[in-house]
């Protein structure tokens, strides 16, 4: 019975850089182009069975040279449980336990221990041994090769087999450690490379033989003890011949040869001369990024630091547009804006940015008609008509809040309260923006949204709780980039307290009024008390002063707008407009002096986002 008629796993090496490989009844043809790599594919496509079935794997090499019993386990890992055994004529039909034989010459005994993690079949994962040292055989005569010694198992006289496999050649033994024979065909220059030591001999190279491996490159042997062969020696390739100190000496007439058959072997499956080798067989070439001392002194070192890149931004400004400047830019003169023309788009640029992720602005003051309505809906403008769409005006007063007055009504009448039976909805992944339409009022002129409240209902039939602000918020963040956020009175409010809690930004709007200034700083100083981020709120905050009287004076504005200084990062006066005190607020409507000035306040929150 064969071997692999006894076992499930097996792989049959041929001299063609080909195998047969056969895992669990399945069997599949894989080549290569060396052996190596041949070799090293086997492991790997059985590494990958094992991994797949979760189980070690017995696996039975028939290599050129050698049968070996291998078990690979899941990851990776290969261990030999089986002593190597040569390889013979019959290695596809050879039974898996050995039939009972004469004693191996000694000979064989030095052959090459196999390693499971060498080069020939790498172990993934697992360090590679250190090669075992090939005993050396003291003997002063030629020991007898196996096809002369007779046989335990059969007769002297017995005829042998069609393609009985000789046993390897014995190679005279000297001080210097044996080398195989390199007459047989399977013997490969990996083999040879582990079997030998270094000596003050010299061997001719494995690529001058006619049985050298397709995939052993030419490379230049450790020196061995001297082999002898009784066919007429050949001529070394050219790679070889440019070294003549490592050549082989000639045999001499009187040195014992050791004489064998050819084995059967051969004449089935010849090996391809050294003349004939692929281009594998060819010394390899250095790498393209392998520094040579040639090459460094014919390029000199790169500079020290950093490139200097080719793509050079460059930032070019503007010609005027404003004033006597851009009357000459108009005239065809490029002449430069002016610092306060460049301070303003500074601010054109602030306010049109847009943020990751949507941000809530909370515009508050505890004291009533401190401002906080028209702060609400003139940031909105600007933030909207610089940044694009957007952005959400929310009316959070259940105390009669007036944003829904001041603002332009939709072709509905609905309020935050007709919005909150249907969060759940609109929140779902089957919802669309459209659908938000039905109940905020979008602003034609200045393109942004409002979400009103009911001001005709009382506050006891319109109140709403933390998680009435919660569901609302959620819906707003969805839709839009920036939600601000009208406030009412009552700080102690759940509404209030959870508007805090979701701000990102706090404005205080205040007028030049001592009562609104003050309820506006006790707010900040409330907020400071509070908890850790709501102090981070106050210290971010803006102050907004209005000058909502126009018998103040520039002095008042003054006045409150450097008290603010001191404890908010930045505070912005906005002049007196008669466009700011009742009906209808729209930006365009606004004094350009109002305009700009409300720019850089929207300017400022934007800094703080």
């Amino acid at each position: 019975m064969s071997r692999s008629a006894l076992t499930m796993n097996h792989a049959i090496v041929h001299a063609d850089v080909t195998a047969d490989l056969s895992l669990d009844g399945r069997d599949e043809h894989l080549e290569a182009m060396t052996l190596t790599n041949l070799r090293r594919d086997i492991i790997h496509r059985t590494a990958e069975h094992a991994a797949a079935t979760g189980s070690t794997v017995s696996l039975v090499i028939t290599d050129i040279d050698a049968v070996a019993t291998l078990a690979v386990h899941p990851d990776g890992k290969v261990e030999e449980t089986a002593p190597r055994q040569p390889r013979t004529a019959d290695d596809e039909q050879r039974p898996a336990t050995p039939v009972a034989a004469a004693p191996a010459p000694s000979v064989i005994e030095s052959a090459p221990v196999w390693k499971p993690q060498s080069d020939a079949y790498p172990a993934t994962g697992a360090p590679e041994p250190e090669a075992a040292a090939a005993p050396v055989v003291p003997s002063a005569a030629p020991v007898p090769s196996a096809a002369e010694a007779p046989s335990a198992a059969e007769p002297a006289d017995a005829p042998s087999a069609p393609e009985a496999a000789p046993a390897p050649q014995a190679a005279p033994v000297s001080d210097a450690p044996s080398a195989p024979n390199l007459s047989t065909p399977q013997q490969t220059l990996a083999s040879w490379r582990e079997s030998a030591a270094p000596s003050d001999s010299s061997a001719a190279p494995a690529a001058d033989q006619p049985g050298g491996s397709l995939a052993s490159p030419p490379a230049r042997p450790e020196p061995s003890a001297p082999i002898h062969d009784t066919r007429p020696p050949r001529s070394a390739p050219a790679a070889q011949q440019a070294a003549p100190s490592q050549q082989a000496p000639s045999p001499q007439p009187n040195q014992p040869q050791a004489s064998a058959p050819q084995p059967a072997r051969a004449q089935q499956r010849p090996t391809p001369k050294p003349a004939q080798q692929s281009p594998q067989a060819a010394p390899p070439l250095p790498s393209m990024t392998q520094a040579t001392p040639a090459a460094a002194a014919a390029h000199p070192s790169a500079p020290a630091g950093p490139r200097k890149s080719f793509l050079v931004q460059e930032t070019v400004e503007e010609p005027a547009q404003q004033g006597f400047r851009g009357f000459m830019t108009k005239m065809g003169a490029k002449v430069a804006p002016s610092e306060r023309e460049r301070a303003e788009r500074a601010d054109e640029q602030a306010v049109s940015q847009h943020w990751p992720g949507p941000r809530t602005i909370a515009v508050v003051n505890g004291k009533g008609g401190a401002g906080k309505t028209p702060t609400t809906i003139l940031l909105s403008a600007i933030l909207a008509r610089y940044g694009g769409a957007g952005v959400l005006a929310w009316d959070n007063n259940q105390t009669r809040g007036t944003l829904g007055w001041r603002t332009e009504q939709g072709p509905h009448e609905s309020t935050l309260l007709d919005l909150l039976p249907n969060v759940q909805q609109l929140l779902g992944t089957g919802a669309q923006s459209a659908d938000l339409a039905s109940y905020v009022h979008h602003q034609t002129r200045d393109r942004y949204d409002v979400l009103r409240s009911k001001p005709m209902a009382l506050a006891a039939a319109q109140r709403i709780s933390g998680d009435d602000v919660d569901a609302i918020h959620a819906v707003a963040s969805k839709y839009y980039r920036l939600v601000v956020i009208d406030s009412g009175n009552d700080e102690s409010d759940p509404l209030w307290l959870q508007m805090i809690d979701h701000a990102d930004q706090i404005v205080v709007a205040t007028t030049t009024r001592d009562d609104h200034a003050e309820a506006g700083a006790l707010l900040l100083d409330a907020l400071r008390a509070r908890d850790e981020r709501s102090a981070k709120l106050a210290a971010n905050a803006v102050a907004i002063v209005n000058q909502a009287d126009p018998k103040e004076s520039k002095h008042e504005l003054r006045r409150v707008s450097d008290g603010y200084r001191e404890f908010a990062r930045e505070v912005v006066a906005i002049p007196h407009d008669p466009a700011m005190v009742d009906g209808l607020l729209r930006l365009g409507s606004l004094d350009p002096t109002t305009q700009r000035a409300w720019l850089a306040a929207g300017a400022a929150v934007a800094r703080g986002l």
